[in-house]
């Protein structure tokens, strides 16, 4: 039998992730549009952004935080651009995004002194052994496997590297240890439901350190530069972006920002993630045929929720022959209209993955789970 109660807003996509609750078209009203983003209002809007950001997650007064282009990735290759090279360098990777960094920095910088650190989807790689007197490149939270990092004790206080962290599905619903991250990117398209395209990049005084005094030795684009004449361009971090902005975009994530506000800020929106994966978990519980890809609870992400068929007759069927299946349940809940956008990442094992961060309301998540019984007697059974 198919449940009687559907979600109210059946948005579960990793990315581009759900608006607030109540969000319109009517929330862009006010945005600066057909005027320059270089103008007085329209550097006044950027600078309310950042402001905004500064005091919502609690950044440290003598970070920097810029706006800048093409969403986390470009924010992520800024990063790895301006300050890898100086010293050696320790990437981890336990999913997609964190092997494409691992890509970026062996075969497309080639750098000569690299360690990699990898894991299976669902784990961790040894946090223990990586060396904090040396660069680290890895994500807070890997979007593709749901496995996040528990938390920053394995970060070297004293530390002689760069810490560059990919935090674009962590930030705005987990705590940050802003003391041991010296580098930290993520997109507005995340946890705050926000347009896409644009990225925001967090440094450190020991990241401006480094930009001021270290020169790369492969030329940069126009794009990926942070400094000029061996200085940085402070207007960068002041919303003078180094590309166009969208104005649009803009107004969308101080709509998002001012939403987080009103509700008690990141505390709150902490706790809305926490719940949503709360009741993941309770019906995971209850569940014969379901558990969760991250291995540990400790290692569990409260957004990117990544769900594997643990039944046995599934279990021994041919891969291409379990994606099939998941692909099915997929398709079944979205020609229902109840849950969009929910599959696997296409490099991760066959199963769903739910956003669970802070735009979605716990009682959606509640409304969903009964479906996704539904949807797995439906195709299994097929």
């Amino acid at each position: 039998m198919k449940p009687v109660q559907r979600p109210a807003r059946p948005f579960f996509s990793s990315g581009p992730c759900a608006k607030r609750p109540g969000w319109s078209l009517a929330a862009l009203d006010g945005a600066l549009v057909g005027r320059s983003h270089r103008a007085k209002e329209g550097k006044a809007r950027l600078g309310d952004a950042i402001a905004r950001t500064r005091k919502l997650l609690g950044v440290p007064d003598d970070y920097l935080i810029g706006i800048v282009p093409a969403s986390d990735t470009g924010a992520v290759e800024m990063a790895l651009w301006s300050l890898l090279g100086a010293r050696g360098v320790d990437v981890l990777s336990w999913e997609s995004f964190g092997a494409g960094w691992v890509t970026d920095v062996v075969k497309q910088l080639e750098l000569p002194d690299v360690r990699v650190f990898e894991a299976g989807y669902g784990q961790l790689p040894d946090l223990g052994a990586v060396d904090c007197d040396r660069d680290v490149v890895f994500l807070w939270n890997g979007t593709t496997s749901g496995v996040k990092v528990p938390d920053g004790d394995w970060i070297a206080a004293g530390r002689a590297g760069l810490t560059i962290c990919d935090a674009t599905s962590a930030v705005f619903a987990m705590d940050l240890p802003w003391d041991k991250l010296d580098v930290v990117t993520y997109s507005w398209q995340k946890v705050l439901g926000s347009e896409a395209a644009h990225g925001m990049l967090i440094v450190s005084p020991r990241a401006v350190e480094r930009l001021q005094s270290y020169e790369p030795a492969w030329p940069l684009p126009k794009i990926f530069r942070l400094t000029k004449g061996g200085k940085l361009i402070a207007g960068i971090f002041a919303g003078e972006t180094i590309n166009t902005p969208s104005m649009l975009c803009v107004e969308d994530y101080l709509d998002a920002l001012k939403w987080a506000e009103s509700l008690g800020g990141l505390p709150a929106l902490i706790a809305r993630s926490n719940a949503n994966l709360a009741a993941v978990e309770a019906w995971v519980q209850r569940t014969p045929w379901v558990d969760f890809l991250a291995r540990a609870p400790a290692t569990r992400s409260n957004t990117s929720v990544c769900l594997i068929v643990t039944e046995p007759r599934f279990s021994a069927l041919p891969v291409d022959q379990q994606s099939a299946i998941t692909k099915r349940m997929a398709a079944l809940l979205d020609a229902e209209r109840v849950a969009f956008d929910i599959g696997a990442y296409r490099d991760a094992p066959p199963g769903l993955r739910l956003w669970c961060g802070a735009t979605v309301d716990t009682a959606d998540i509640q409304a969903l789970l009964p479906w996704l019984d539904w949807a797995w007697t439906a195709a299994s059974s097929a």
